[in-house]
């Protein structure tokens, strides 16, 4: 452990002058890119695969660019969309006070003195602004409706963290705007439809990231006041919550592709990864040590994309 000689704060990290570049890296949390990545995974993989099957490769070059290029613009609307989302956590995290001395997950930036309140203002600004343009041009490929789609992916990254993460819609906002929406409409963009069973998988899926990060701080967001559904439900039935996400999604996806033994298989490799990180959640039971299954999982939920994205190109 080492104390920052700027904040005087304790530190796994190491000394971070605020405001630096190692400063911004640790606010965006690199880490949790994958969990915007997936999603457009499948919706690419689905698209791909219905221009395939249908013949859409025959279309002229200059459309087919324009596709990649959308396509393209998906991922990069993901991905800032993910930091901006991690930057307002950080900020309003810090103003509420839910980044004290007894917080068990990663440091944050704003909490740490890393990063300055008012340098952290300017950044969701910059990338909200960022996403916003990078989006707009899908207005050409998807119609104007994806000007709503883009501002409620804005509005409801500031909702999540001021006010609906702690009315217990955390896994509701989850199941919609890291399942529903990405796989869905990156998949719209590309090709025209829709794999609505897909998104819900994935949907379900991705929440098993939340559900592990609100298990672990089961005990400081009850005192705190912070009615997840992990709070309500309890740590009991979180775990057993934890395991059925995956199953139900696994189970979806076999059901839409088919139970063949290729299919059964990848899904099984998935649902193993899955299994074994519930019984060491079990056995670790609270403390810091779960951000251990914290990192498992988002491992899974990644190679979730990559192997679910392989059948439903192969299916």
């Amino acid at each position: 452990m080492v104390i920052d000689i700027k904040t005087g704060k304790a530190s796994g990290i190491g000394v971070v002058s605020q405001n630096s570049l190692k400063a911004w890296i640790l606010a965006a949390r690199p880490k949790t890119l994958s969990g915007a990545m997936v999603p457009v995974m499948l919706g690419t993989a689905f698209a791909w695969k219905t221009i395939y099957d249908t013949n859409l490769l025959e279309i002229h070059d200059d459309e087919l660019i324009l596709r990649i290029v959308a396509n393209v613009l998906c991922f990069l609307f993901a991905m800032i969309m993910q930091i901006d989302a991690n930057f307002v956590n950080d900020y309003f995290d810090c103003v509420h006070g839910n980044d004290n001395e007894t917080r068990l997950g990663p440091e944050r930036a704003c909490a740490m003195g890393w990063v300055s309140l008012k340098a952290m203002r300017w950044a969701m600004a910059i990338t909200t602004t960022l996403a916003a343009l990078v989006g707009l041009p899908l207005i050409f490929f998807g119609g104007w409706e994806m000007v709503l789609v883009g501002a409620l992916c804005i509005l409801f990254c500031f909702l999540y963290t001021t006010c609906l993460a702690g009315m217990g819609m955390g896994d509701l906002l989850v199941l919609v705007f890291f399942g529903i929406v990405p796989v869905c409409f990156t998949s719209y963009i590309v090709c025209g439809v829709m794999p609505w069973v897909l998104g819900v998988a994935c949907g379900l899926v991705v929440d098993t990231l939340l559900i592990v990060n609100n298990y672990r701080d089961i005990d400081n967001d009850r005192n705190a006041g912070k009615r997840t559904l992990v709070v309500m439900i309890g740590s009991k039935y979180a775990e057993w919550l934890y395991i059925t996400l995956p199953t139900l999604a696994l189970v979806a996806v076999l059901f839409q592709y088919g139970w063949s033994e290729k299919n059964m298989l990848l899904c099984f490799c998935v649902y193993f990864l899955f299994v074994q990180s519930w019984n060491q959640m079990r056995m670790i039971k609270s403390g810091r040590a779960l951000n251990k299954i914290l990192g498992k999982t988002a491992r899974n939920i990644f190679l979730f994309g990559i192997l679910i994205s392989l059948l439903v190109i192969f299916s």
